[in-house]
């Protein structure tokens, strides 16, 4: 007995692992059609016949929401099919936009639904990234200190849990047409993004580095 307690005594402490940020769950509706949907958007824009909408995350997607509502931004993701007011959305098919994070101007981080399931949120990576969308646009309200705090955060917790290499704003996502994991079928199926502007790209690339994210596809 004294042996082992010496030996416990001896015996290395293990540092526990940092503690993720906080995240508040505040879902979506994901029913039945809406996965349906989903279902048939990786079908017609990638070409492949799943039963599920489990991804692999490969890439974290940052975007901003272009308005300073959360409650608004979450109503509007909250909806299954996109509004008839959205032609270029359409052309993609009924299938509403989405994200995995909302986060809010003061920081606060809103999970709106499974990080490994498919959400609508950037041409052609969809079945390969994770979404983040922050209240603000690049205007009137610019993204705040909280959020890129949040971000980092966000980020390193997604790091640690999933297989990503890659970092991209929104705005970049032309910089992975070359990828294996860029999906899309339709090559007229494009669109050009500001979100979320190059300089919450760089000081959130800054404070990651350790990570060594890439921010564009290398063959």
């Amino acid at each position: 007995m004294r042996a082992l307690v010496l030996l416990l005594v001896g015996a290395p402490v293990l540092a526990a692992p940092p503690p993720g940020p906080n995240i508040v769950d505040h879902p979506i509706r994901f029913d039945e059609e809406r996965i349906q949907l989903t279902l048939d958007y990786i079908h017609k824009h990638y070409g492949l016949k799943v039963e599920e909408i489990t991804i692999v995350p490969k890439a974290v997607v940052i975007h901003w929401t272009g308005g300073p509502s959360l409650r608004g931004v979450w109503k509007g993701f909250n909806r299954v099919r996109a509004r008839t007011t959205r032609k270029h959305l359409l052309r993609g098919g009924p299938l509403n936009v989405s994200a995995h994070f909302l986060v809010g101007r003061d920081g606060t981080i809103y999970r709106l639904m499974p990080e490994t399931w498919m959400a609508r949120h950037c041409i052609g990576l969809n079945y390969d990234s994770i979404g983040i969308e922050n209240v603000g646009d690049g205007g009137r309200y610019p993204l705040t200190d909280k959020q890129l705090d949040a971000n980092v955060a966000l980020v390193r917790h997604l790091v640690s849990r999933h297989p990503i290499r890659y970092l991209l704003g929104h705005m970049e996502w032309k910089r992975f047409e070359r990828a294996p994991f860029f999906r899309e079928l339709d090559p007229s199926y494009r669109n050009a993004k500001a979100d979320p502007g190059a300089r919450f790209m760089r000081r959130l690339r800054h404070r990651l580095q350790d990570l060594h994210l890439e921010q564009t596809f290398k063959p």
